[in-house]
């Protein structure tokens, strides 16, 4: 993953030409033309085209990777270059920040993009009763303006050198302003295609659009055809059979089939995509710090990765700052499985043995049921009885996470550190699945986003990681890697984005059918 100093950014006054990257990188000219089938997890009957509302694979595909545009946009070698924004720059302390527009963008519907869709759109986020896990990164917002047609200005609370790259994040959709319902009912954007049909939860069919601002550089598929398939035998058999071109997270107890399949090829991707335990840290018996160090101890990490991910992927440290973050800190010790250590927590909190739910689908993650019965036996060691539920894939994100004391999860992880903590783990944030509220971490997590010397920066990243170690409640026992399959006929570039599956879930506009 490139990296680059955000002070060094910030300092010289020159953010704007480095950071965003209008162009793409050059190549040979990809071909253009036919359908891309894509077969997909993480579809459900409740989606709709309101980004406040995304959180998984197929709707982020179809959004954020489709219809709609974000002001930025992460490539995929990790640096940032600008989508609905042409460039931004910075005050001295990363506290003001102006976003030039694109001019001649227009949505599917013909209205001209501007400053006003973009004030809207954000504003979205912050609405009275919005429901939306971006509302962290808009609240921190106390002024948007429209300097002129296509320039806005957006003063934050206090500085954050990071600010850009929230910009990409995948709820941050832009609608066209006076018309949100409208294009939220009928998926109205300024992306690469328009909507041709969407059934939630079944399909989304997508056009290319005419004259597009990406054209030469992105979309080279005349339709997209994205179908829901949320079990994983079900999508390797529609890839084998020709039924579609390309699926997301693929069975590791199966890959052996596909890689035996000469018309196919395997992806493999390592980025910050991690596998959690998440625990409520106010409800009993989670409340209690021994009891979660109990936990902790009681579980084989190694185990997992060795045989629910057959080697795909590392050892996690209870941290989600991961292996493609710039301030993942491998300098911390490694939490092991230790029965003994686990059985003292046990009784540090007054207990000789322990009796807990875990909540788990396969929607959580691919093997996630399989995971907690290994973690069900390597806890019984130490008088911990771990009782599995297993849950409904259907409904698993709006019925079981956030709202059961302790489930499966996963995260995709984020492309800087204070993105992924500030969705996660910042205090009262809708995505906080452990309700986290840790005076220190929080007091670290505002000092070291308006930090721009990066080392300073780092020391207060390594703390926050060792803390989320030590006392939080996120058992985050592996990071997986993104592995998927696609037909020979499908082309991509040598680099595939590791911030999320599927090249980013922008398959859609950066792959092409070879001739």
């Amino acid at each position: 993953m490139t990296r680059f100093s955000r002070r060094g950014l910030l300092r010289t006054g020159v953010a704007a030409s480095l950071l965003a990257a209008t162009g793409m990188p050059l190549r040979a000219a990809p071909q253009k033309g036919g359908r891309l089938r894509v077969g997909m997890n993480g579809a459900n009957s409740s989606d709709s085209w309101d980004a406040r509302t995304h959180s998984d694979v197929f709707m982020n595909s179809c959004g954020q990777g489709a219809v709609f545009d974000n002001l930025t946009e992460v490539a995929p070698d990790g640096t940032l270059r600008g989508e609905l924004a042409e460039s931004w720059e910075a005050s001295a302390d990363a506290k003001v920040w102006t976003f030039n527009l694109r001019k001649g963008v227009t949505f599917h519907n013909g209205k001209a993009f501007g400053a006003d869709d973009v004030i809207e759109s954000l504003a979205l986020h912050t609405a009275e009763g919005a429901k939306s896990a971006a509302k962290p990164i808009i609240s921190a917002i106390t002024e948007m303006k429209k300097l002129g047609e296509h320039q806005v200005q957006m003063t934050l609370e206090s500085g954050n050198a990071d600010f850009p790259f929230l910009m990409a994040d995948y709820h941050l959709l832009i609608y066209p302003a006076g018309q949100i319902e409208e294009a939220i009912a009928k998926g109205i954007g300024t992306g690469l295609y328009s909507v041709v049909s969407f059934e939630p939860g079944v399909r989304f069919v997508g056009k290319r659009v005419d004259s597009h601002y990406k054209d030469g550089k992105a979309g080279f598929f005349d339709e997209l055809e994205y179908i829901a398939i949320n079990d994983s035998t079900a999508r390797m058999n529609a890839l084998m059979t020709g039924q579609v071109d390309a699926i997301n997270r693929i069975d590791f107890k199966t890959e052996a089939l596909l890689r035996a399949n000469p018309n196919v090829t395997i992806q493999e991707v390592t980025g910050n995509q991690h596998y959690t335990f998440p625990m409520l840290t106010d409800v009993a018996p989670f409340d209690n710090l021994h009891v979660r160090k109990a936990l902790k101890y009681g579980i084989n990490r190694q185990e997992m990765v060795d045989k629910i991910l057959l080697g795909h992927g590392q050892v996690g440290n209870d941290s989600p700052i991961g292996p493609a973050n710039q301030y993942f800190n491998t300098e911390m010790e490694q939490l092991a499985y230790d029965p003994d250590k686990a059985k003292f927590h046990l009784k540090e909190a007054g207990l000789d043995n322990l009796k807990v739910d875990l909540s788990a689908s396969n929607a959580a993650f691919e093997g996630a049921v399989d995971a907690v019965q290994l973690y069900q036996a390597s806890a019984g060691a130490a008088g911990i009885e771990i009782n599995v539920v297993q849950e409904p894939a259907d409904g698993y994100w709006s019925n079981v996470w956030l709202k059961k004391p302790w489930g499966a999860a996963y995260w995709s992880g984020r492309a800087t550190e204070d993105w992924m903590f500030s969705s996660a783990y910042e205090k009262g944030v809708p995505w906080n699945d452990t309700h986290w509220d840790h005076p220190r971490f929080q007091e670290l997590l505002l000092s070291a986003r308006a930090e721009l010397d990066s080392d300073k920066r780092r020391a207060q990243y390594f703390e926050m990681q060792e803390i989320l170690r030590d006392e939080g409640g996120a058992i985050i026992p592996m990071f997986a890697n993104y592995v998927q399959a696609l037909s020979n006929k499908v082309g991509t570039d040598e680099t595939i984005g590791n911030m999320f599956q599927m090249d980013n879930c922008r398959m859609g506009e950066r792959w092409w059918m070879k001739a």
